[in-house]
């Protein structure tokens, strides 16, 4: 049952206040609503610019354990929950990671990411469970994400990675977050109101997936899975992705079109090892040697 000062205390959050300059929304055309919510949206960048420092510390401290073999596991709820599937999710195809390299723990399960399973939020058992379930331990890094920072399977998930020891990093939508104020690493991104008195798949959602993306981003580029800005490690799925490998070797190489083609069927479609191929003079054996010799870094393996 909820209580007055739950009440009281969720009223003075940040994202759940109502700003009395979208009092009348309901009144704009929707050219004013579409101004309206592109200007708030425009503010949510430099929320995030602010806490550059506490994002780029988190990373510092989560690579070396992804290093010595750990991996990552997101936990949220809600919208929270959702962008964190969609940044986890995009990690194998662009980085060619496992799936459990990256993965999203989401409160209510899998049918949770279609269907709304707000209840589940509550269930402080359940994330500990999840995180139990999932095996996690010193060397991995888990992240809760809410944008309340106080969402009761968040922060018993956070809770229980810190007694296994793992690194435990906190992303809220409010200043002073209890999440984030739990975490090893607290990022408070206090967007403010919503457009939507409450309706946290706004400004918070757009926070919320601006550092996912710079964390499961710089995290991929720090373990050497690109090669300048390029994305030599992408799995090739599609026609489209195939074209893009091609113009990838041929780029960072300089042999023509043809011959990038021809060199990523001999390397079974692997960027990486069509450009060691090629800028080494390699076959396939010896190639893919010089790569595991460097890690897996391509730099490292054309002598860079």
């Amino acid at each position: 049952m909820t209580t007055v000062d739950d009440a009281a205390a969720l009223a003075e959050l940040g994202t759940e206040q109502a700003d009395a300059r979208y009092a009348h929304i309901d009144r704009m055309s929707v050219a004013e609503l579409a101004a309206t919510m592109n200007d708030a949206d425009a503010t949510v960048a430099q929320t995030v610019h602010r806490a550059l420092p506490q994002i780029a510390a988190a990373i510092e401290a989560l690579v070396p354990r992804l290093e010595s073999g750990g991996r990552i596991r997101y936990f949220g709820a809600g919208t929270a929950g959702r962008m964190a599937v969609v940044d986890a999710s995009e990690c194998p195809p662009t980085y060619g990671t496992s799936p459990e390299f990256v993965k999203a723990i989401l409160a209510g399960g899998p049918s949770a990411l279609v269907n709304s399973a707000e209840g589940a939020e509550d269930d402080e058992a359940a994330g500990a469970a999840a995180v139990d379930a999932e095996r996690v331990g010193p060397s991995d890094v888990v992240v809760g994400i809410a944008a309340s920072g106080r969402t009761p399977f968040v922060l018993a998930a956070l809770a229980r990675a810190r007694e296994l020891g793992a690194l435990t990093i906190g992303i809220a939508c409010n200043t002073g977050s209890r999440l984030a104020g739990e975490a090893d690493f607290g990022i408070d991104i206090p967007v403010g109101p919503e457009v939507v008195a409450g309706s946290t798949r706004l400004k918070s959602g757009t926070a919320q997936k601006m550092v996912l993306n710079m964390i499961s981003t710089i995290t991929m580029v720090r373990l050497g899975k690109t090669y300048g800005n390029r994305m030599v490690d992408m799995q090739i799925l599609n026609e489209k992705l195939a074209v893009r490998a091609a113009r990838m070797v041929a780029e960072i190489t300089g042999v023509g079109l043809p011959e990038a083609e021809a060199a990523l069927a001999r390397a079974g479609r692997n960027t990486k090892l069509a450009v060691v191929m090629l800028e080494r003079s390699v076959d396939v054996e010896e190639g893919a040697a010089l790569l595991a010799r460097a890690g897996g870094r391509l730099g490292v393996a054309l002598g860079g």
